[in-house]
């Protein structure tokens, strides 16, 4: 098996979706799947499936494939959706008050504890079952509560600020909606951007080629 250290980042990206996959597999009573069904149904090659949980071991058996629900349970085990990561979030615009409202934080391996703005007509109202608190209260909110994850959901240029508050204060995660560089700022952070522009832009490329 793999060391942890060295599997590569797009292996972990896949992980997530044969999460997905195995649990709509589940829910269709689908109880076991060779690769080549899975690659099929995700777009990849058999081999490459093989490859990627092989990183983390030997969960197939020639012959029969793989058992959905066990490697369904395996996999969440590996993106540690079992152990619960505390997160605040920054900023309650119309994205940040989407996610709050919509977003299933338990069953990501997350719990959101805690909303943070700066607009006075959003403090004291809440969103998802939180109330929106001043971001005045972010030291000692994290003091007390030691969040290590925050959703960063403010205007670029309120970013920088926000981040190095964050840090000091012992927050190393990131989901950041910003186009603020975190992980170049503060190398010892993890951050994962999420740019809704950037991808809509690759849409567009696409769809103006010429189809094969």
């Amino acid at each position: 098996m793999v060391k942890k250290t060295d599997i590569s980042l797009p292996v972990i990206r896949r992980l997530p979706r044969y999460y997905r996959f195995l649990r709509d597999l589940m829910q269709e009573g689908v109880t076991h799947i060779s690769s080549a069904d899975l690659s099929r149904q995700m777009g990849l090659t058999a081999s490459q499936i093989r490859q990627d949980l092989n990183c983390f071991g030997g969960f197939g058996q020639q012959g029969y494939g793989y058992q959905v629900e066990p490697l369904y349970r395996e996999i969440g085990r590996i993106l540690g959706v079992q152990r619960r990561t505390e997160v605040i979030l920054i900023g309650v615009g119309h994205v940040g008050h989407a996610i709050a409202r919509q977003m299933d934080f338990t069953r990501l391996g997350m719990r959101l504890t805690a909303l943070f703005d700066v607009s006075p007509a959003l403090i004291g109202t809440q969103v998802g079952g939180l109330t929106i608190r001043p971001e005045t209260e972010l030291e000692a909110f994290c003091l007390e509560k030691k969040p290590k994850a925050a959703l960063l959901c403010v205007p670029d240029r309120a970013a920088p600020d926000i981040v190095e508050r964050l840090t000091v204060l012992g927050v190393t995660g990131f989901w950041n909606f910003t186009h603020y560089d975190i992980a170049h700022h503060h190398p010892g952070t993890v951050a994962e951007n999420v740019h809704l522009e950037d991808s809509l832009m690759v849409l567009s490329y696409r769809l103006k080629q010429p189809r094969r």
